[in-house]
């Protein structure tokens, strides 16, 4: 029987690895995929049926492929940057979208999310005044560490830790140079526990649909701690909902959220949650892969629905989600990759077998050349895997079992590979 959606067009903006599970799903359908990103050779174009280059971030150029393939729905792939190019686009043709110029005026740019939040009690990390002209009052009042961020730009792109004025300053450059709004803040420098806060929204409601801890690499000092992976349920899931869950809510609904899937980022410190970051899209951390294990849902399939008919379809999120994952732990494993090129990877020949794995997105294979300017942002991922178990000593076992079977080696036999996280201290097994 043929699909629903069987010759429909669907344009998908963004073309990075964690694009193509996005593509393949939409292929499987029948739907003839057109992807559209400003970089020529982005591996999500491989899959696509139809795939364009775009210079920066023209819309018109956007407009333009989507009204010559008469195209039956818009979706934004893995990449905040393109958010709001996508609720233009939908705009101007009147097809579906999830978001609305005021949500995307509050996500897209990092101060004017954070100012929102404060207004419904939602925290943001502690900031200090400066701007580009460097003010000496300003400067003085800095307490260091601090962390460099540009304000429209995710990933760890951009993004510099300071011990000093001469690293500020630098750091300051860094940022303007990714910021395409040429603006930055500087945070205190937040050394602490992080978690991720995944939302799912349909039709007005939303649910929690995963509360997890996020565990960051310390081997790369003055750059961006990137992701090492993350554990499912979080340790602070009742204390999270006591406390922020209800202020989260009631922004979701000041700002007019009524479809989509959201992601906030924070850290917990001595009983306070902070966010940091927001991303109204598709996460590249991929938690809607651990909820279609375990709740048999698919985020993805919801949001090709509705860019193809306003509607992600007749699930019934009160029933099918469950933030305590019905009693199952949960794990992502990222390994990550220093500076060079890649000669050999043991390891993950084992994984098809292992049904505690239900995933595995590969960015990078042997012969590829991790680059000087990856490190430090999620360039430098080699694989994010997937697990769900029984119970968290299986969990354990099994992050253990990869993390010491897995081996990356460049040319000269050195390892690649930084060092995981400690999931012992992880879940609170010592």
């Amino acid at each position: 029987m043929k699909s629903e959606f069987e010759g429909k067009k669907l344009l998908i903006l963004g073309g990075n690895p964690e694009t193509i599970p996005l593509v393949e799903i939409a292929n499987s359908w029948g739907i003839k995929t057109i992807v559209a990103s400003a970089r020529e050779n982005d591996a999500a174009k491989a899959y696509a049926w139809k795939k364009y280059t775009f210079e920066g971030l023209d819309t018109d150029a956007v407009i333009k492929i989507a009204k010559d393939e008469n195209v039956d729905g818009v979706l934004v792939g893995v990449a905040d940057i393109l958010v709001p190019m996508y609720c233009k686009v939908c705009d101007t043709l009147g097809l579906p979208c999830y978001a609305t110029q005021k949500i995307v005026d509050v996500f897209s740019f990092k101060d004017v999310f954070k100012a929102t939040c404060e207004r419904y009690g939602v925290h943001g990390i502690p900031e200090y005044k400066l701007d580009a002209d460097m003010k000496a009052e300003d400067l003085a009042a800095i307490k260091y560490p601090v962390m460099v961020k540009p304000v429209d730009n995710g990933g760890g792109v951009g993004m510099t830790v300071a011990y000093n004025e001469d690293e500020l300053r630098k750091g300051v450059e860094v940022a303007l140079e990714h910021s395409h709004s040429k603006r930055f803040i500087v945070e205190r420098y937040m050394q602490c526990d992080d978690m991720g806060m995944y939302y799912t929204f349909k039709d007005g409601y939303c649910s929690a649909s995963c509360i997890y801890d996020r565990y960051t690499t310390d081997e790369q000092p003055g750059l961006s701690r990137v992701c090492l992976g993350g554990t499912y349920p979080s340790k602070h899931l009742d204390e999270y909902f006591e406390k922020m869950h209800p202020n989260a809510l009631k922004l979701f609904k000041e700002i007019g959220i009524e479809n989509g899937v959201l992601m906030l980022s924070g850290f917990y410190e001595n009983g306070e949650f902070y966010v940091y970051d927001t991303g109204f899209r598709l996460q590249g951390e991929a938690p809607h892969l651990l909820m279609k294990a375990i709740h048999g849902f698919d985020q993805r399939e919801m949001l090709i629905r509705f860019a193809l008919t306003g509607s992600e379809g007749d699930i019934d999120l009160e029933k099918e989600d469950d933030t305590k994952l019905r009693g199952k732990w949960a794990a992502t494993l990222w390994f990550l990759l220093k500076q060079g090129k890649i000669a050999k990877i043991e390891g993950l020949d084992e994984l098809d077998k292992d049904e505690r794995v239900v995933a595995n997105i590969v960015r990078l294979h042997e012969g590829d050349t991790v680059l000087p300017e990856w490190i430090g942002n999620e360039k430098q991922v080699l694989t994010r895997m997937y697990l769900v178990c029984d119970s968290k000593a299986g969990l354990a076992e099994a992050l253990k079992h990869y993390m010491d079977t897995v081996k990356v080696l460049d040319e000269n036999g050195n390892n690649l590979l930084l060092k995981g996280f400690d999931v012992d201290k992880a879940l609170e097994l010592s």
